[in-house]
């Protein structure tokens, strides 16, 4: 079993130093290759600046797409996540968050198993949500937990025509929120649960509302699930993967009518 000695031949901070000129290296170059203009950003215009803070954002993606790989190579090595996390300076408990679903789980064998399989094909996830920054969040917690291929809207009317759109994959989950402009989300679940094309897709209501009305609705029009955004952040993380997990990874979907 792998411990904290992972054979390398500098210490911490010059791993991190080796790690930051190498990035910049990267970053340097691919700023050459993509930017119409490389080089450092002016200090008078923004825009330059904006482009490589959004090159430097892929770079980060690429890199924790990268990390998953190599976490779930370790784990099918043997590692379990106490060593994961001590490669990464974090407890057992952050590595878990940062990786669930790594290992199976039994009453009968405790010990951790690494999962062997993967999806033939990255989940579909269609996110109804008018809120900028609620939806970043989402698209966050999802991106974590592995490939998923999602598609924001901002209100019923949008999500009806991408659903209703030649062309587009239909989605394993609609993560909804109640409160949105044109077509809100009670008036969107309606039509979804009497549509016969539609009404099999899993709805899982995630909104700010605790209203005993709201979920009343909602479970009478025949929502999957109905759950409140909490406020810390961490607490929204969570209640996201755990949505992710359940309709995801453990239940079985219906498949699509032909």
């Amino acid at each position: 079993m792998p411990g904290k000695n992972f054979h390398l031949r500098t210490t911490p901070q010059e791993t991190a130093v080796v790690a930051d000129d190498a990035v910049g290296d990267l970053v340097r170059r691919l700023s050459d290759q993509l930017l119409k203009a490389p080089g450092d950003p002016p200090t008078d215009d923004p825009a330059q600046a904006l482009a490589l803070l959004h090159l430097l954002d892929h770079v980060r993606r690429a890199a924790e797409r990268l990390q998953r790989e190599a976490a779930v190579a370790a784990a099918r090595a043997g590692a379990g996540y106490p060593q994961l996390g001590a490669a990464c300076g974090m407890t057992r408990q952050g590595a878990r968050r940062r990786w669930p679903g790594l290992f199976h789980h039994s009453d009968e064998q405790p010990t951790e198993h690494p999962m062997m399989t993967t999806p033939a094909r990255p989940f579909d996830v269609l996110l109804v949500e008018d809120d900028v920054a609620d939806a970043m969040l989402i698209e966050e917690a999802l991106a974590e937990r592995g490939a998923r291929n999602l598609v924001q809207v901002t209100d019923g009317v949008a999500a009806l025509e991408h659903l209703r759109g030649d062309g587009n994959a239909r989605p394993d989950l609609i993560v909804l929120d109640l409160n949105m402009p044109r077509m809100n989300g009670r008036e969107l679940l309606k039509i979804l649960k009497s549509d016969e094309d539609l009404q099999t897709i899993p709805v899982v209501v995630l909104t700010t509302s605790t209203a005993p009305d709201d979920v009343t609705g909602a479970y009478s029009s025949h929502a999957n699930a109905y759950v409140t955004k909490p406020v810390n952040l961490e607490e929204f993380e969570q209640a996201v993967q755990s949505i992710d997990a359940f309709y995801l990874d453990t239940v079985t979907r219906p498949r699509p009518r032909p």
